[in-house]
């Protein structure tokens, strides 16, 4: 059997036809390799023999039986029924669609069977339907004691798929391992193969921390930053060193209305030095929220452009590439740079202006949004992509603009998203990291309060208070809608509620709205319009909104310590001291006040991420999701800490003579292979 089984579809399994394959793509088991991944969560415990009285409504159970009575009626639809009975009572076994020759045969008449299946309980009777296992008592030593259950979708026969799962696992080919043995045995784990068979059959994916289950872990990771180290030596190319006196950057700064801080020169150092020497930048700045990224990546852009290349800055909204815009004819006002503005709207006559100018190399810097990577635009020499909010663009949309400068393009991304130190490698693996950590001297620190819901009555006069004074406030409301089944506050409904106490003051953002009519809103308040902004979570990150500096967020203990930061990072933006107010319901966990207070303490988003990533887990943790990263099948950073760090260092070493074919299995098992186009097997 060779591997590429594995990878063949699962309708080429014995029974396995058209319908099953529907149900079995719906639970995405669409090849053999999906079968391999897709553990069971528990297990039918054949162990014991129950008497009928000791029987549990909606349990899996084993019984031992007499056959006392065969049903057979010659009515359609109805079932075939066979009496059983021990010393402690009787139970039907209900059949559908079963030959009568079949259920004589294996239920012969005053003779003991062994049956296994759901209890039910009809018409004051014990009743097992379809059971899933029966034999006679003189097979009882040979009865599989253990029997592996898996998640499954409606209209998948739980016994019909563990023989799909049989199947595969006793026609797993022997694949050559990719870890060698010393490996393998220094770090506790385990022969591929063997691993697999045991976390099959005999359930050691329930231990997180057995040697099967955390060696699928490791090979999980490892295929994840196995691909990181293959990206980055595709991206790290040859390229002309761009030439530029750093000391002209040096009268922008003078310039500026602040000082830059220590992380903010560091971090336009290193971006210096990769624009400076002769192999392609690719590096992300990490940055708080409100820590300065912007100035370090338009210092960047003004180095790039007096080397004599173009710049490109892409923002995922409007509202966002306008605040860019306006601040970049404001920083660069004296140099005199070229700098135009293009999105989606931009009328025809102006985009053609723009994109013959741009082509001709007259246009110094373009800034924009998705517009910027079509097919029309092109560049006479792109030197720098800057991307901001990179965790709202594809990484296909990411690369389609830096390939409009070739090899010749440095790419630079931000995020304000704080990402835990377990994780950074794991997801930025293929990129340079640079972390701003320090807050400018003149931001404030929020002042974060607390308070029950019951109290909110108490917040109106305060709220009349800033808007006298000319100060906005955002409202935040996990919800878009009242939900009968969750007790959390409605944005729609807070909306009303407000509307009426500050009439014509208020505004409402929600995911379910439009871009343009988001971007509408948001206007509205960035102009003052409107003095109070009820929203969900939507609430842009990265804009700027000076004038706001009350946030109040309802429920606050239903939301992760990571996105009540980000959330409370809205405000505070300004000279004006930052003010966030949770709202929470009386009766708070343990875990819920202590989250509260870690943020009443802290504002270090970086620490607060590493706190919520213990307390709530990997799953809930803000930014992976809308950082277009999925959640790891198997890998967890807080269990599987240590194997984190052995993966990264494991291919590390391995990286700068890596055996493509030795690994390309575990890249496609993985489906992490055509992410780099590895082909053979």
């Amino acid at each position: 059997m060779k591997k590429d089984f594995i990878f063949s579809e699962i309708k080429n399994l014995k029974g396995v036809g058209p319908q099953l394959s529907k149900y079995l793509k719906k639970r995405k088991i669409e090849r053999i390799k999906d079968v391999i991944l897709n553990l069971p969560y528990s297990e039918t415990d054949r162990s014991k023999l129950y008497k009928l009285n000791e029987l549990e409504i909606g349990r899996i159970q084993s019984i031992k039986v007499l056959v006392k009575k065969l049903s057979f009626p010659r009515i359609r639809n109805l079932p075939n029924k066979i009496v059983c009975e021990d010393e402690t009572g009787k139970i039907d076994i209900v059949y559908f669609n079963s030959r009568e020759g079949y259920l004589r045969k294996i239920f012969p008449l005053n003779k003991f069977v062994i049956v296994s299946g759901k209890v039910n309980f009809f018409n004051k009777k014990y009743q097992i339907t379809n059971p899933d296992y029966v034999t006679s008592i003189e097979n009882q030593e040979y009865v599989i004691k253990n029997i592996p259950r898996y998640n499954l979708t409606k209209g998948i026969n739980e016994k019909k798929y563990r023989n799909i799962s049989e199947q595969v696992i006793n026609k797993l080919p022997k694949i050559e391992d990719w870890l060698n043995e010393d490996f393998i045995k220094k770090n506790e784990l385990i022969n591929w193969n063997e691993g697999i068979k045991k976390l099959h059959k005999s359930l050691e994916n329930k231990n997180n921390q057995s040697r099967s289950f955390r060696r699928l872990v490791f090979d999980e990771l490892c295929a994840n930053f196995l691909t990181l180290s293959e990206n980055r030596k595709r991206i790290k190319k040859s390229k002309s060193p761009k030439k530029f006196d750093t000391n002209n950057c040096e009268l922008i700064i003078k310039d500026l209305p602040f000082k830059l801080t220590n992380d903010q020169i560091k971090v336009l150092n290193e971006i210096n030095h990769d624009l400076l020497n002769n192999e392609r930048m690719f590096r992300i700045i990490q940055g708080d929220v409100g820590s300065g990224k912007t100035i370090v990546s338009l210092l960047s852009i003004f180095n790039v452009i007096r080397a004599g290349y173009q710049c490109a800055l892409m923002s995922p909204t409007e509202i966002l590439a306008k605040q860019h815009f306006e601040l970049s004819k404001k920083i660069f006002k004296k140099e005199k740079i070229k700098i135009s503005f293009l999105t989606g709207k931009t009328e025809n006559k102006k985009r053609n202006s723009i994109l013959n100018n741009l082509k001709d190399g007259k246009i110094e810097l373009l800034i924009g949004t998705h517009a910027l990577f079509q097919k029309k635009i092109n560049f006479k020499s792109l030197g720098l992509a800057v991307i901001d909010e990179q965790h709202k663009f594809g990484v296909n949309q990411r690369s389609e603009l830096a390939k409009k400068g070739g090899n010749e393009c440095d790419v630079l991304v931000m995020s304000a998203t704080p990402i835990p130190r377990t994780m950074m490698m794991s997801i930025y693996g293929d990129m340079d990291i640079s972390k701003i950590n320090e807050k400018p001297a003149k931001r404030k620190k929020i002042l974060t309060l607390s308070k029950p819901e019951k109290k909110t009555n108490e917040l109106w006069p305060f709220i009349k208070k800033q808007i006298l004074n000319k100060n906005q406030v955002f409202w935040v409301c996990p919800l878009i809608e009242e939900s009968s089944f969750l007790d959390y506050s409605s944005a729609k409904k807070k909306f009303k509620e407000i509307n009426k106490k500050f009439p014509k003051k208020v505004g409402l953002i929600h995911g379910a709205l439009e871009k343009e009519k988001k971007e509408e809103i948001l206007s509205k308040f960035l102009s003052k319009e409107i003095s109070i902004l009820v929203s969900t979570t939507v609430i842009e990150v990265g804009i700027d909104f000076p004038n706001a500096n009350l946030i109040i967020i309802e429920n606050a203990n239903k939301f992760g310590l990571a996105q009540l930061h980000q959330l409370r990072g809205r405000v505070g933006r300004g000279e004006k001291q930052g003010i966030c107010i949770l709202l929470f319901k009386d009766g708070l966990s343990k875990n819920a006040i202590k989250r509260i207070k870690i943020l009443k303490d802290s504002d270090d988003g970086f620490f607060i991420a590493e706190e919520d990533l213990r307390l709530r887990g990997f799953g809930d943790l803000i930014g992976f999701q809308q950082s277009g990263i999925k959640n790891f099948r198997f890998a967890d950073p807080v269990i599987h800490a240590d194997l984190f760090s052995l993966a990264e260092k494991y291919v590390k070493n391995i990286s700068e003579n890596i055996n493509q074919k030795k690994f390309s299995f575990l890249l496609k098992l993985f489906d992490r292979a055509e992410i780099i186009n590895i082909d053979e097997i």
